[in-house]
């Protein structure tokens, strides 16, 4: 189970690096989409899995900790506004300039 999960962080973050750094503007949305849900993984992942036990604190049982859970929706906020704000100045940017290319000199004629 771990490696698969590590498996599932690596890929999402290869992918998503591999997206961000590409010319135009929506890969490098989806890129940084990618290691936002990789990074949330990871901090899920990093709060000990447990299966079938209760988030309420008992004396002499274990118990799910709830703080990895909190911190991933948290981010999952914060990952969606990012991504709405991102998708505006980008769609902003098309507009004005008429294409929608990331790194290109003012000098260059664009047909």
């Amino acid at each position: 189970m771990e490696l698969l999960v590590a498996a599932a962080i690596g890929l999402l973050t290869s992918v998503g690096i591999y997206l961000t750094l590409r010319l135009r503007t929506f890969p490098v949305i989806l890129g940084l989409t990618f290691l936002s849900y990789a990074v949330n993984l990871f901090i899920f992942i990093a709060g000990r899995l447990s299966i079938s036990l209760p988030p309420i604190i008992a004396k002499g049982a274990s118990y799910a900790d709830p703080l990895p859970q909190a911190l991933v929706l948290t981010a999952i906020v914060i990952s969606f506004g990012m991504t709405a704000v991102m998708v505006i100045m980008s769609l902003g940017a098309f507009l004005e300039a008429g294409h929608d290319e990331v790194d290109m000199s003012d000098d260059e004629d664009r047909t």
